[in-house]
């Protein structure tokens, strides 16, 4: 790691809430909508002054969220970790089409929506051959916010990724 930059973790505090440190980047973000309504995109609607340290809560009861503000000690919350283990390739269901594969992690869904353009993500797979469809099936899987779906181009073996800087939303 470059020794100028700083090294950014989170840390879970039993039954309490996350500590994020680094000075990683902290957003508010929105679902924008195409004109059918279907979910299309994140943006940023809001940036929070970067700190050095933030305690994020975690029980949903703050009145200061997405900040801590004790809310969590009086409410009774149970924050134990309840997340399998399992690897994601191990979870994921498998959908092929003509040019690519899906891997679909269903615990993960967030229910954005994102998947359902054009017909539903599936749909597209069994499409890929149809270049339209190809590239609305990359769309979907890469603006993913959960990382439930991973979108492979079956010529390659390599995942349609998208690249991010390092933050929170």
């Amino acid at each position: 790691m470059d020794k100028d930059k700083k090294e950014m973790k989170i840390k879970i505090v039993k039954n309490g809430p996350y500590i994020v440190s680094g000075g990683v980047p902290l957003y508010q973000q929105v679902i924008v909508t195409d004109e059918a309504g279907h979910t299309k995109d994140l943006m940023d609607e809001k940036q929070y002054p970067v700190k050095e340290t933030y305690t994020l809560c975690r029980c949903g009861e703050s009145k200061d969220k997405p900040y801590c503000d004790g809310t969590h000690v009086g409410t009774g919350f149970d924050g134990t970790e309840t997340a399998s283990r399992k690897p994601y390739l191990e979870k994921a269901e498998i959908f092929e089409g003509p040019e690519l594969k899906l891997t679909d992690a269903h615990e993960f869904c967030d229910h954005s929506r994102f998947c359902l353009r054009s017909g539903g993500i599936r749909n597209l797979i069994e499409k890929s051959s149809d270049p339209e469809a190809k590239q609305t099936a990359i769309e979907e899987a890469m603006i993913c916010p959960s990382g439930r779906l991973v979108l492979w181009d079956k010529k390659t073996g390599k995942p349609f990724e998208k690249e991010f800087e390092p933050s929170l939303s």
